[in-house]
């Protein structure tokens, strides 16, 4: 026969011990927006080797010039024209300073009884290219950065109070922005050049003018769609003042695609100001630019093709470093993308 409830101990009855530390222990730790972005960036390979490819690029536009023992503005026109020199390299019988001239291969540097060391040659001028591309890199590098800071200075906080305000100040200020945006930069640069002279100056002053419209508009357009989603109006009624709402909420979950818009507006601007150099508006002999370096190449393309091959070469890494970067933040920071 079974036990009665009074025979059987009480402790049976007793609940068991509830073991409060694991009651809401969450078994994967909690990722903040930007580190779940910085996972999903490294997933991307190419994105990685691009960012590390480009830190190269600035690295070498800071210490490149200090590298070469010679100054990139120094004229010898006693040796102009010489081809690529390389220590340890020349006895691999490649970039030993030997050139086609007139369908015969001669060495200038045994010529001229010249023992320095040009790595990247001299150009018309006997100015040392090597020194010049990474003074030119600097210039489509301030380029970049100028594009970045207008971006992130005029068209986000433009965009912002457009889309936030509405109404007749939306109204007022998309007109502005229509204006600007039907007169070219090529036209402003033109304008530029009837006041100052040719120049990062000019260039500078067109980007600002004009360089920020693209961004105004896609943060407009973010903001007239997260304006009045549920966590702003409960921001709202809580009594949040407008600047908290724009930069405590609005902007934040605009930081996506805000970087991405400005990673793929740097090499629109790189290729601006190396196609005004390149066409005579931009920078100025005997500053050096990748633009006027690639001009200045292509007049002798078909005799000394590494005059214009080098300086092509760097600012094609760049323009395909900045996109291949562009591309993985875009997949880190779309939803869309996600997978």
């Amino acid at each position: 026969m079974t036990k009665s409830a009074e025979e059987i101990e009480k402790h049976r009855f007793a609940p068991a011990p509830q073991q409060n530390g694991d009651n809401e222990r969450i078994a994967k730790p909690q990722l903040s927006f930007s580190k779940d972005a910085w996972l999903r960036v490294r997933k991307n390979k190419g994105a990685l080797i691009s960012l590390v490819v480009l830190a190269i690029v600035v690295l070498m536009a800071i210490i490149g010039p200090h590298l070469s023992p010679h100054d990139g503005y120094e004229q010898d026109v006693t040796r102009n024209n010489l081809a690529p020199r390389i220590q340890g390299l020349e006895k691999l019988g490649i970039f030993d300073g030997t050139q086609k001239i007139g369908g015969e291969e001669v060495n200038k540097y045994e010529d001229l009884n010249i023992d320095d060391y040009y790595w990247f040659g001299t150009d018309s001028l006997g100015r040392d290219l090597f020194t010049r591309t990474w003074l030119g890199t600097r210039v489509s590098l301030y380029i970049a950065l100028l594009a970045a800071v207008i971006d992130m200075l005029i068209g986000v906080i433009y965009g912002l109070i457009s889309g936030f305000k509405g109404g007749r100040v939306d109204n007022v200020m998309q007109r502005i922005l229509e204006i600007l945006s039907g007169i070219p930069n090529l036209i402003v640069v033109i304008l530029m050049l009837l006041i100052l002279n040719p120049g990062i100056l000019s260039i500078t002053i067109a980007m600002v003018i004009t360089g920020w419209i693209g961004m105004a508009r896609v943060v407009r357009g973010q903001v007239l769609k997260l304006k009045d989603q549920e966590y702003i109006l409960a921001s709202r009624t809580l009594g949040a003042k407008n600047n908290r709402l724009l930069f405590k909420h609005l902007l934040p979950n605009l930081s996506g695609v805000i970087i991405i818009n400005t990673m793929f507006t740097i090499p629109s601007a790189i290729f601006f100001e190396a196609f005004l150099s390149f066409i005579g508006i931009g920078l100025q002999a005997p500053e050096a630019s990748l633009g006027t370096l690639i001009s200045d190449g292509y007049k002798t393309f078909q005799f000394l093709p590494h005059l214009m091959v080098i300086p092509c070469i760097v600012i094609c890494i760049i323009l395909i470093t900045c996109n291949l970067i562009g591309d993985g933040l875009r997949d880190a920071f779309d939803p869309k993308m996600r997978d």
